[in-house]
């Protein structure tokens, strides 16, 4: 395996924010986060407290009830150096609604806190190229892929082609563009709960483009969203599987050996 690590100008201390979505469901995105930034010479933390960002509870109208998680996120990160978090809807939610809770709520101190912590927040293609520099993570993936891009990830965090850019440099991979990539997939959270039919059809939509790139593999930087793309290929008995971009990331020759 190649040595990436002398693309970084010193080794940082990274604590990485899980999500309980992933911590519950997919418990190999976090391994794999954790596998690449040590691999590229990075201490990672993880600290145990942490628990939800309190976006299902915000966005569903329960703001009241998203404000102890605020409060606890904030107080588990608030040393840290940098907050890796491998889900863009998450680091949307801290970055587009956390200011604003903090000012309803009349709290200074929180204010200045959230304020002070959000510019070392960083979703994971941001982490690795806009913050460490790097594109070539050492990765190998021998594999035809497509990658599906997050509305979040487009229209919160404007990621644009960091995703494809650290893609485009593992080896042994084969990227196919996916059609109409700047599409909902229809899961949107508890939108796919309260508005079934909506979410059936544009998942559908997105189905058909996957289908289409005969790709192996759909990748994105949000397990919400590949948890609902790999039900509907299951259900169509594609044989396409859904895997997070960390996973790939991660990957390694010797590991696949």
């Amino acid at each position: 395996m190649m040595d990436v690590r002398g693309n970084f100008p010193r080794s940082m201390r990274i604590s990485l924010f899980i999500t309980c979505y992933n911590d519950t469901l997919f418990p190999e995105t976090g391994k794999s986060v954790v596998r690449l930034l040590e691999r590229l010479g990075h201490q990672v933390e993880f600290p145990f407290e942490q628990t939800c960002c309190g976006q299902m509870h915000y966005n569903t109208g329960y703001q009241p009830e998203a404000m102890p998680l605020l409060r606890r996120f904030v107080e588990v990160f608030k040393n840290a150096e940098a907050v890796c978090i491998p889900s863009s809807s998450c680091v949307a939610m801290i970055r587009d609604h956390y200011s604003k809770m903090a000012e309803a709520a009349g709290d200074a101190a929180l204010v200045r806190d959230v304020e002070d912590l959000l510019p070392r927040v960083f979703e994971l293609t941001e982490l690795l190229v806009n913050k460490l520099g790097v594109e070539d993570v050492g990765a190998y993936y021998p594999h035809r892929v497509t990658y599906h891009a997050s509305c979040h990830s487009l229209r919160s965090l404007h990621l644009g082609d960091l995703p494809m850019r650290l893609l485009r440099k593992v080896r042994g991979i084969k990227l196919v563009d996916l059609e109409r990539i700047d599409q909902c997939c229809g899961f949107g959270g508890t939108f796919a709960v309260k508005n079934g039919e909506v979410s059936a059809a544009m998942l559908e939509d997105k189905l058909r483009c996957v289908v289409n790139t005969r790709a192996e593999v759909c990748t994105a930087v949000d397990n919400s969203c590949l948890m609902h793309i790999f039900g509907g290929l299951h259900r169509q008995g594609a044989g396409t599987k859904t895997v997070h971009l960390a996973e790939i990331l991660a990957a390694t020759e010797e590991g696949m050996a």
